[in-house]
C-alpha cells in the first residue's frame, strides 16, 4: 500500500520512511504543503500522514483541500498539537486518526491498518480469481485455502491486479503501486516483479496467471497459464 507522509524534520521524516517500509508500505515523503499537493494531485494514495506545522503553511489546509474535493483518502494527523482542541479540531476538519508527538511507530502502524481496514463502498474487501484470494486491507493471501506469503513488491503487484477485477493493468499504472517517487525503477522492473509473481503462483498451485497484452497490460486471469 502506498502512503504520503507529509513531515518537514528530515530525521523524522527518514525514521518514518524506514520504519513504514519495514511495515510493508511504499513510502513517499514530502516535506512541504506545496509538495505535498502536487503528490496528492498525482497519485492515488492508500493514506496520508500529515504533519501540521509546514514550513509554507498548516497542514490543515490540505486536509480540508482534499475533504472539498471528496477525496477520500484516509488522513492520520501526526503533530506536536497535542492539546484536547487541536485533536478535535483536527478530527472536525476532516482527518480519520490524530496521533500526537512523541509517538510510538508501533502504534503508528497499528492506527494506519486499523484506516485501512475500512474497505471502500465499492469495492469488497476479500478479491478472488480462481483459487487465488486476498484480503485487500491487511493483504493477506491464500491460494486454494494454504497461505501465500509474498514480498512486499510481489504483494502490491497481486493486489493491483486483483482490485481490477481481471481487466488489464498498464505497465504506468503498476509502477505508480509498486514505487515510490524516490525509488530507482529499472526499465524491465515491472517484468521482473510479474516472473516472480508467476512462479510463487505456479510453485503454490494456483489456477490462475498473470497475463500479458503486449503493449496494453497485465491481468490476472482464471484458468489462463502465462503469458
Amino acid at each position: 500500500m502506498r502512503v504520503l507522509v507529509v513531515e518537514d524534520n528530515d530525521s523524522l521524516g527518514g525514521l518514518l520512511r524506514s520504519g513504514l517500509g519495514a511495515a510493508g508500505f511504499t513510502v513517499d515523503r514530502m516535506p512541504t504543503l506545496a509538495d505535498a499537493r502536487e503528490a496528492a494531485g498525482s497519485v492515488k494514495y492508500d493514506a496520508i500522514v500529515l504533519d501540521l506545522a509546514l514550513p509554507d503553511g498548516d497542514g490543515l489546509t490540505l486536509l480540508k483541500d482534499l475533504r472539498i474535493r471528496n477525496v477520500p483518502t484516509p488522513v492520520l494527523i501526526l503533530s506536536a498539537r497535542d492539546r484536547l482542541e487541536d485533536r478535535i479540531h483536527g478530527l472536525n476538519a476532516g482527518a480519520d486518526d490524530y496521533l500526537p508527538k512523541p509517538f510510538s511507530l508501533d502504534e503508528l502502524v497499528a492506527r494506519l491498518n486499523a484506516l485501512l481496514r475500512r474497505p471502500p463502498s465499492v469495492l469488497p474487501n476479500r478479491q478472488c480469481v480462481g483459487n487465488v484470494a486476498m484480503d485487500i486491507n491487511s493483504q493477506e493471501v491464500e491460494v486454494d485455502g494454504r497461505r501465500l506469503d509474498l514480498p512486499r513488491r510481489e504483494r502490491a503487484l497481486l493486489r493491483a491486479l486483483l482490485r481490477n477485477g481481471g481487466r488489464l493493468v498498464t505497465r504506468a499504472a503498476l509502477e505508480e503501486a509498486l514505487f515510490g517517487f524516490d525509488d530507482e525503477v529499472g526499465s524491465n522492473a515491472i517484468e521482473v516483479y510479474i516472473h516472480r509473481l508467476r512462479k510463487r503462483l505456479e510453485a503454490a498451485g494456483a489456477s490462475a496467471a498473470v497475463h500479458t497484452e503486449r503493449g496494453v497490460g497485465y491481468g490476472l486471469v482464471a484458468g489462463r497459464t502465462a503469458p
